[in-house]
């Protein structure tokens, strides 16, 4: 079996846009014991080179719900390993006693002043696979030279030191903390500051229905209710607790809609509740679903669920801000393949609007910038279900914004209002933004080169498209290679980023399509959005021409059929 061999052994793992993530076996490109220590020795050896008090400090480590019986490799085993081959290095470790949403890492890396956490998790991804996120001391994920850095020093300490293997240390060790109740009870606390409506809340009739996933999400859910003064929301039995397995969905990613939210949408129905919330398994995303006056559910997009977070938070700052707070000191921000409809409403209200790389990373990282340099930020999102609301965490919290959403549909059911009329609203008066993301599975690598090359090299050599079928190519930024077009210079604003496909085309037409590779999966992802005017607002027009757009887009650049690319079953 020498090709698996070589595919398991000749490779390691490297950092996407979440960290490590990986099947879940034996193998150095794969989750396992030796792969999880090896990481930890290289973080405990570049730790150890930036902070001089990196013993004073510690470390901080939590972990999911997710395991594979076949081989006992768990979250929470991972978890233990990696403390212990710090807690043999004599450093403070602060390690969860309990599986927790990835956020609470982060949270607690600021909170505790540690020098760096890991979250043991592989978020919404299939049953089989597993990794490890790395934050630093900032609170948000690590970014480059960081990664780099991180795997140089992996490299240079390969073998397991003598107590790598001790995860007993876990049980005897002084330098061993649980931070759970601490870190719960201050997360809580600073929930307050995001919460407008409390009284409101206690007495609203609305009902919530919420899943978890089979993850971590249902006791810090239920909390978070309780701060906000709600009842608390009606769990799916069948989801509520921890199972690996995730044994009632066909995957555990609740952005890919009403089939896998089949579940809490019956439980809804009987139990007379309008609004559905799904967190993710780690509880960093959110998914909303609201019934709809015809009986049928109306599942949002992460576009949609921002263009409605965006007006909430704008509108709840605007109310509850003293007289001369100044809205040029206020910001929101996305990621470049996210829609442009908090650009639209900072246009048009006076605020701020940044865009960043695609990942969570990208964004904690400038938010920590903008709050160093005395500014105020709202809001930030990523269009896969990612929400930040606030900035008590520096990633997305599928935790808060569920409260965050069930709040904002208790204050607009005050006025008869639904969350679907009220997106209406938000697109009438900044523009409509009708976007439309999916993607294909591609499992050979040098087929996702060989389209992104032959993009680059079009009609001839160094020559990108100028037409994709009959739809005429305004611009085109290519964030591989640093090229783009609409720039005096021809360079791209966003860092190069060499080990991701990226291509941005925006249209004659208005249209912005992004092709890029996944950072945590075999997939090509497509990304296209129609961003009107206000005054525009024939959407049947808008949503058949971004419909067109896309099946050329599809047909002349990724050429599904020749390439053998897998279409997303829906």
């Amino acid at each position: 079996m020498n090709k698996e061999l070589r595919d398991r052994l000749c490779c390691r793992m490297t950092f996407g846009t979440a960290g490590l993530r990986s099947t879940m076996g034996a193998g150095f490109c794969y989750i396992n014991d030796l792969t999880v220590i090896q990481s930890t020795q290289g973080m405990y050896k570049y730790l150890e080179r930036c902070f001089s008090d990196f013993k004073q400090r510690g470390f901080v480590v939590g972990y999911d719900t997710r395991g594979q019986v076949t081989s006992s490799c768990s979250s929470q085993r991972l978890a233990k390993l990696t403390a212990a081959v710090l807690l043999a290095k004599d450093v403070p470790v602060y390690l969860f006693s309990r599986y927790v949403p990835t956020p609470f890492v982060p949270y607690a890396v600021q909170e505790l002043k540690a020098v760096a956490g890991v979250m043991i998790t592989a978020s919404h991804n299939r049953k089989e696979d597993n990794g490890y996120k790395v934050y630093w001391e900032t609170g948000a994920q690590i970014t480059s030279p960081h990664d780099k850095e991180i795997l140089k020093c992996i490299e240079e300490c390969v073998e397991p030191w003598n107590g790598s293997w001790n995860d007993n240390l876990v049980d005897t060790s002084p330098l061993k903390r649980d931070p759970l109740q601490d870190i719960c009870r201050r997360y809580m606390e600073d929930l307050k500051k995001i919460c407008f409506h409390r009284e409101l809340n206690s007495k609203t009739t609305l009902k919530f229905v919420h899943t978890s996933f089979h993850g971590v999400g249902h006791d810090y859910v239920q909390l978070a209710f309780q701060v906000f003064g709600f009842k608390p929301p009606i769990p799916v039995p069948e989801q509520k607790d921890p199972d690996p397995d995730f044994s009632t969905v066909k995957c555990p990613n609740p952005e890919e809609g009403e089939s896998v939210l089949e579940l809490s949408l019956r439980l809804a129905e009987k139990e007379n509740a309008r609004i559905v919330l799904a967190t993710d398994p780690d509880a960093d995303r959110l998914a909303v679903a609201e019934l709809q006056e015809n009986g049928h559910w109306k599942v949002f997009t992460g576009n949609e669920l921002a263009a409605l977070f965006g007006w909430w938070m704008f509108d709840c700052w605007k109310k509850n801000t003293s007289r001369n707070a100044d809205v040029k000191n206020v910001y929101m921000l996305a990621t470049t393949v996210s829609s442009k409809i908090l650009k639209a409403i900072a246009l048009k209200e006076g605020f701020h609007f940044e865009e960043t790389l695609p990942g969570f990373k990208w964004i904690g990282s400038r938010i920590k910038d903008l709050l160093e340099n005395g500014k105020e930020v709202l809001f930030a999102f990523e269009e896969s279900i990612g929400f930040l609301c606030g900035t008590s965490v520096l990633d997305k919290d599928g935790v808060s914004a569920a409260v965050v959403a069930a709040e904002m549909a208790a204050y607009l059911e005050t006025m008869n209002i639904t969350l679907k009329q009220q997106l209406i609203k938000v697109y009438e008066k900044y523009g409509y933004h009708i976007s439309k993301t999916s993607y294909f599975l591609c499992y050979d690598p040098s087929t996702i080169k060989s389209i992104f090359e032959r993009l680059r090299n079009f009609d001839s050599p160094k020559e990108y498209p100028k037409f994709c079928g009959t739809f005429a190519i305004l611009h085109i930024r290519d964030v591989t290679t640093g090229y783009d077009s609409s720039q005096p210079n021809k360079k791209s604003v966003l860092p190069v980023s060499k080990n991701s496909q990226m291509i941005t085309f925006t249209f004659q037409n208005g249209c912005v399509a992004t092709l890029r590779t996944s950072g945590t999966e075999p997939k090509i992802k497509y990304y296209a959005e129609m961003c009107a005017s206000p005054e525009q607002s024939d959407t049947a027009f808008l949503e058949e021409e971004l419909k067109k757009l896309i099946e050329a887009l599809i047909e002349n650049f990724l050429e599904p059929s020749k390439n053998g690319l897998i279409w997303r079953s829906v």
